[in-house]
């Protein structure tokens, strides 16, 4: 491998709660190697070493490969410090409630530069780089998986905020004293607008119609509790009447929410990611309309394309990867 070449790859490590994975990436955004390892449950310590875990692997293949590594981009859900060094808190990762820097834990075992991200604020940037966005400059992301995350480019620039805890869109309050959060807030949009609002939508439906319902239950084990967002989905996507209703419904929050997002931020797109985008238009449609429903200004502003994300779960491995360069 010539000399030109060798700068060419960085790392990229997405933590998630059920999975890390990491990824040797190219400057084209393309991997050329990954590596995936289940996130221990008890988080904390055994996380780290996990971590570690990860990037050694990529590091012996990158050596067996003569290709050098000269930095690793970390992406993690929780609010990062603005040194991009430490977790300032991560609710959905166990043992990360409390402030930790995370590059001086991994220090220990590896020595090159590393930069913490937002795994969401990772996410926007690898679309923007080499995804949905390419080409704008001003660009809004919504990941909804379990939760809903946000990530936003202004001008080029993501948009972090003064203590690293910018563009928490799923933490904006849509309805006053509306659902518990899991931030312990109320109202916010991830409790409207997320997988976890789809089942409670869904479950909503299925009290108001049982003998609707009977269809949707069969794919789980019978009962409310057993249904998943799969479940839905697939439902969904045969024209199955509840879960199609269960969809509708979480659109047009998600619909509410960017008409709102639309008077604040005047992006050029919206990009829908996570997991509910794979019921594709029957998610993205009453999203659309709602947001069309719902714009400020009678209607004098249009709303921005709504598109699908197309990195799909690699788009903060991506983007961190990218943002270490």
């Amino acid at each position: 491998m010539t000399q030109s070449t060798h700068h060419r790859y960085t790392i990229g490590v997405d933590i998630g709660g059920t999975k890390v994975l990491g990824g040797i990436v190219d400057r084209d955004g393309s991997i050329f190697y990954s590596s995936r390892k289940d996130t221990p449950r008890e988080g904390g310590a055994a996380l780290v070493t996990t971590i570690a875990d990860v990037i050694d692997e990529l590091l012996i293949y990158a050596k067996s490969k003569s290709i050098e590594i000269p930095a690793i981009g970390i992406c993690t859900a929780g609010v990062i410090s603005p040194d991009r060094r430490t977790v300032s808190y991560a609710p959905n990762i166990a043992g990360w409630w409390e402030p930790f820097d995370l590059v001086a834990a991994l220090s220990q075992r590896i020595s090159l530069p590393m930069f913490v991200e937002n795994d969401a604020n990772a996410a926007v940037w690898g679309e923007y780089k080499f995804g949905a966005a390419l080409g704008k400059h001003n660009v809004v992301l919504l990941t909804i998986g379990t939760g809903l995350g946000g990530g936003i480019i202004v001008d080029g620039q993501i948009v972090r905020g003064a203590h690293g805890g910018g563009a928490e869109i799923g933490h904006t309050c849509l309805v006053y004293e509306g659902h518990l959060c899991g931030c312990g807030g109320r109202g916010c949009f991830e409790s409207y607008g997320s997988g976890t609002a789809l089942l409670r939508h869904a479950r909503e439906a299925i009290s108001a119609s049982p003998e609707l319902a009977r269809n949707l239950l069969s794919r789980g084990n019978g009962t409310v509790d057993g249904l998943l967002g799969k479940h839905l989905t697939e439902a969904a996507q045969e024209g199955d009447r509840v879960a199609l209703a269960a969809f509708t419904t979480t659109g047009q929050w998600i619909g509410v929410g960017i008409a709102s997002l639309v008077a604040l931020l005047d992006p050029e797109c919206f990009i829908i990611g996570g997991g509910v985008i794979d019921a594709g238009e029957i998610i993205l449609k009453p999203i659309r309309d709602s947001a069309q429903r719902n714009m400020p200004f009678s209607g004098r502003v249009s709303v921005p394309p709504i598109i699908p994300a197309v990195l799909g779960n690699d788009a903060g491995l991506v983007g961190a990867a990218d943002l270490a360069r």
